[in-house]
């Protein structure tokens, strides 16, 4: 329970806006480790992304998380070419709502489907990590700095996936869907620009 009261106050401390200002001077590895875990729409979806690998469990339980990561860095790269992409916010926030409603479900889905939805919204994850990449950094630092953050965000929903199953099998399916509900409903919040 004490994990699940850090892992929500970490996730309120994050604000949505200051993950897409361009505010960030700094350069590599500090700054790209930071952008993710900056913004409330990364850290809901990212951490959300480990829970629903969780739910799925088997293969999928490495492989939604690595699938994400991996299509990020061709959004990322897409991004730190000035290659526009429309609707990165939308899609970043959109990815928050269905991702929780996914969880929220909880309803088993097959891994490939999982795969290619996470995939879709990690191009936008990507596109806007590459995209806010000042021109001083090394890019394969910062690249390497956001990377690590994803995955550190994936290994805690997973990691609460585990906690949330130590409960027992009842109250953890009813806590499981509450919290994708709850990032789901975070998600409309944001877009209605309350967060």
């Amino acid at each position: 329970m004490r994990f699940l009261i850090a892992l929500l106050a970490t996730a309120l401390a994050a604000s949505s806006a200051s993950a897409h200002t361009g505010a960030m001077t700094a350069g590599g590895f500090p700054t790209g480790f930071l952008h993710p875990i900056g913004g409330l729409d990364h850290v809901l979806a990212m951490v959300t992304v480990g829970l629903l690998a969780f739910h799925i469990g088997g293969r999928a339980t490495w492989l939604v998380p690595a699938s994400f990561v991996g299509m990020m860095v061709v959004g990322g790269a897409l991004g730190a070419a000035a290659i526009s992409l429309p609707l990165v916010e939308f899609g970043i926030v959109l990815s928050v709502v269905v991702l929780g409603a996914m969880v929220a479900s909880g309803r088993a889905m097959p891994a490939v489907l999982a795969v290619a939805i996470v995939s879709v919204f990690a191009v936008f994850h990507g596109h806007a990590h590459g995209a806010e990449m000042p021109a001083a950094a090394s890019g394969a630092a910062y690249g390497l700095g956001f990377v690590m953050a994803t995955a550190l965000l994936h290994g805690t929903g997973i990691t609460a996936g585990y906690g949330l199953a130590r409960l027992g099998s009842t109250s953890s399916n009813r806590l499981m869907r509450m919290t994708g509900a709850a990032a789901s409903c975070a998600g409309l919040l944001i877009f209605a620009g309350v967060f």
